[in-house]
C-alpha cells in the first residue's frame, strides 16, 4: 500500500508487518485477554458510529483518563479516524489543571477508567459548572459504561469510509497538555503527519524478531503513546501494565522483548538486583562484584579488547545471565527516556548483554529528537544518540538545542505568545535544552536552559549534571540543587529510606521514624560522605558546600513532579523556603 498519512491507517491498511499477527492484551481475572486486529477494528468502527450518533463530528475534541489498557487505544483510533482530536488527561492531575484542561480544549465528551476518576471528573466539572457526558472503561454504578457506546454504533447505519476519507494528515491529532514545571498547562499541538513522521523515523529500531512488548509508562505521555503506534505499525503484540504495581509480576509473565522505560525504574532495578549481591557470600559474593566492577568498566562494543571480551563472557555465564531472567529472559532492548540516564547503568546493563537506548525528545517534537541503537555501531554512552534522519538539529550560540522537521508541532492551542516565544521565524523549536553535537553525529544533553543558574560569585551552576552524579549513591532516592544567587550550591536531600533503613541497622543506629533519623548525627556524617565523593567531580564553585534531609518524598500528586518524574523546581523551593533560609542563614 501507499505509506500511511493518517493514525488509523497502522490499524486498517495492510502494512508489512514481517509476519507477526497484531494482539492488543490485558489482565483479566488473573490471566489475559487478548484483543486481535478483527475484533480491534470492529470495537473501534462501534465506538466511532457511536460518536457520530451522539453529534461529535470532525473538529471536535473528546478526553481520555485512563491507565494504560487496549481501550486507550480503541478510544483513540475511534477518535482519530473521524477527525475528533483526543486530549489525554494524566489520572494524577489537580482538579484546577483538569477543568482547565477540559474548558481550554472544549472537550465535548470524557472517557474514564474506574470509579474513582469518574468521581474526580465529575467534582472537578461540577465546580466549573462544566457540563459534558462522562462514560467509563469499566463497569460504574450509576455511570454510562462505553459497552453503551459501542452497542449505540452497532444500530447505526453508517459508512465509515467518507468520514475516513475526510481526514488529512495535517489535522490536528491531539492536543496534549504539558505541566511543565511552572504555570498554566499548555496544549502542544501535534497533527497525524506529526506523530507519523516520528513513528517512521524510529521503526528502525524494531527488528523482524521483535514480537512481544510490554506497555506500562503512561499512554497520556507522547514518549509511550508513539511507541505503542510503532508497535501496532509492526504487527508487535503489545501487553499492557496498568500501573507499576505488578510490574514485575507482569514482566516474568509476559516476558517481553522491549519495552520502555524512565531511568528511575531503571535505577531501582539496579539497587534491587545489588541489594542482592549483598546477601551473597563467600565466593558467590566475591563473583557477583567482579562482575558489576567489570560492567562499569565497559565501553561502547566495538572498543572492548579481546581481554576484557573474554571476562565479560565468563561474567554473562555465570552472573548477568541471572539479571536477564529477572527481566523475562527475552529481553532484546530497552528504550529510556524523559530523563537523563546515568552513564554507570547504561554500560553495566549494555555489559548484562540488556542493551539500554537512551534518547531524548519533547511532547512538542513527537517525541523523540535522538536515540541510540541497539547496533554496536551506533551508541555512544553518555549521549541520546544520532539525531533522526528526517530531523534538522543546529545549537544556538548559547548553547540551545533547536531543531526542526516534520514532527515539530506548529505551536500551541489558544496560546500564541507562547508559541511565538518557542518557534522562531525559521521555523526551528527551541527545545530549553543545553547540549552539543560530537563529531560523530551524537547528540548530548548537559542541562535544561530555564536550570541552569549563577551563584552570587557570578559562577553558572548545571543542576541536572550535579544531580545525576550524585544520584549514583543509593542512599539518595531524590535530590534537587539550589544556590541561585547564593554564596554557593546546596542541595535538598530525600533519602532512600528502604536503603537508609538497612544501613542503620548494619551501624546499629535505632531507626525509630523518618522524620527523626534524618536529625542523627550519624546518618548526617554519612551523608556528608556522599556529597564529599561526589563534589571530586566538581570544579571549586559547583561543590555542594550544605544539605538538609528531608523526610517526605516528591510525588506527583503533591505537585513537586511533573508526570514524566522531573522536579518542579519553583514548587519545591516554595514548599522548603524554610529549609533552604537555614542553610544561608550563616
Amino acid at each position: 500500500m501507499s505509506k500511511p498519512t493518517r493514525l488509523f491507517d497502522y490499524l486498517k491498511s495492510n502494512l508489512d508487518t514481517a509476519g507477526r499477527v497484531l494482539k492488543l492484551s490485558k489482565r483479566d481475572q488473573g490471566g489475559w485477554k487478548s484483543y486481535d486486529k478483527e475484533e480491534i477494528i470492529h470495537i473501534v468502527d462501534n465506538i466511532s458510529k457511536g460518536l457520530i450518533a451522539k453529534g461529535i463530528k470532525k473538529g471536535d475534541r473528546i478526553g481520555l483518563m485512563s491507565g494504560n489498557r487496549p481501550e486507550w487505544n480503541f478510544v483513540d483510533f475511534a477518535c482519530n479516524q473521524l477527525g475528533v482530536a483526543l486530549v489525554p488527561l494524566y489520572p494524577t492531575l489537580s482538579a484546577q489543571d483538569l477543568s482547565y484542561i477540559v474548558k481550554d480544549a472544549e472537550a465535548k465528551l470524557i472517557f474514564v477508567s474506574n470509579q474513582d476518576l469518574a468521581e474526580k471528573v465529575e467534582k472537578a466539572l461540577a465546580n466549573n459548572e462544566l457540563h459534558l457526558d462522562i462514560y467509563t472503561l469499566d463497569e460504574v454504578p450509576n455511570h454510562k459504561h462505553y459497552n453503551q457506546l459501542i452497542e449505540e454504533g452497532k444500530q447505526q447505519n453508517i459508512d465509515l469510509q467518507p468520514y475516513n476519507d475526510a481526514v488529512q494528515e495535517d489535522d490536528l491529532l491531539t492536543l496534549i497538555y504539558t505541566s511543565g514545571t511552572t504555570g498554566k498547562p499548555k496544549g502542544v499541538y501535534l497533527t497525524h503527519k506529526n506523530i507519523i513522521s516520528n513513528v517512521g523515523a524510529c521503526s528502525h529500531l524494531l527488528t523482524d524478531d521483535i514480537k512481544k512488548s510490554l506497555s506500562f509508562l503512561p499512554l497520556c505521555h507522547i514518549f509511550e503513546r508513539m511507541v505503542v503506534y510503532m508497535y501496532i505499525s509492526k504487527g508487535v503484540n503489545v501487553y499492557y501494565a496498568e500501573n507499576l504495581d505488578n510490574i514485575v509480576v507482569d514482566i516474568n509473565d509476559v516476558k517481553p522483548q522491549v519495552f520502555t522505560t524512565v531511568p528511575r525504574v531503571l535505577e531501582k532495578v539496579y539497587d534491587k538486583i545489588i541489594e542482592k549481591g549483598k546477601a551473597l557470600t563467600g565466593i558467590k559474593k566475591s563473583l557477583f562484584f567482579w562482575a558489576v566492577d567489570l560492567g562499569h568498566q565497559f565501553q561502547e562494543p566495538k572498543s572492548n579488547n579481546a581481554w576484557y571480551n573474554f571476562k565479560l563472557s565468563i561474567a554473562r555465564k555465570l552472573i548477568f545471565s541471572k539479571w536477564q531472567q529477572a527481566l523475562g529472559g527475552e529481553i532484546k532492548f530497552i528504550i529510556s527516556g524523559g530523563a537523563a540516564l546515568q552513564q554507570r547503568l547504561a554500560r553495566i546493563f549494555w555489559a548484562a548483554d540488556i542493551k539500554v537506548l537512551e534518547g531524548y525528545g519533547l511532547t512538542e517534537t513527537s517525541p523523540v529528537i535522538a536515540v541510540n541503537s541497539w547496533d554496536e555501531n551506533d551508541v555512544k554512552f553518555g549521549s541520546v544518540g544520532r539525531v533522526l534522519k528526517n530531523l534538522h538539529v543546529k545549537i544556538a550560540d548559547d548553547g540551545e538545542i533547536l531543531v526542526k522537521g516534520p514532527s515539530i508541532t506548529s505551536g500551541y492551542y489558544n496560546n500564541p505568545v507562547a508559541t511565538a516565544e518557542t518557534i522562531d521565524n525559521a521555523g526551528y523549536f527551541h527545545t530549553g535544552d543545553i547540549g552539543e553535537l560530537t563529531a560523530d553525529g551524537f547528540l548530548k544533553i548537559t542541562d535544561r536552559k530555564k536550570e541552569i543558574f549563577k551563584t552570587a560569585g557570578g559562577k553558572y551552576i548545571a543542576p541536572q549534571v550535579m544531580e545525576n552524579k550524585l544520584m549514583e549513591s543509593v542512599l539518595i532516592g531524590q535530590i534537587m540543587i539550589i544556590g541561585e544567587n547564593k554564596k554557593f550550591p546546596a542541595a535538598l536531600i530525600v533519602p532512600a529510606f528502604e536503603e537508609l533503613e538497612k544501613y542503620c541497622k548494619v551501624k546499629g543506629i535505632p531507626f525509630e521514624s523518618k522524620e527523626s533519623i534524618i536529625q542523627d548525627p550519624q546518618v548526617i556524617e554519612k551523608y556528608q560522605r556522599e556529597i564529599d565523593k561526589a563534589n571530586e567531580n566538581f570544579g571549586n564553585w559547583e561543590m555542594v558546600k550544605k544539605f538538609v534531609l528531608l523526610p517526605k518524598e516528591w510525588t506527583i500528586d503533591n505537585g513537586e513532579l511533573t508526570p514524566k518524574l522531573s522536579l518542579k523546581r519553583k514548587i519545591i523551593l516554595q514548599k522548603h523556603e524554610e529549609d533552604i533560609n537555614k542553610i544561608y542563614a550563616e
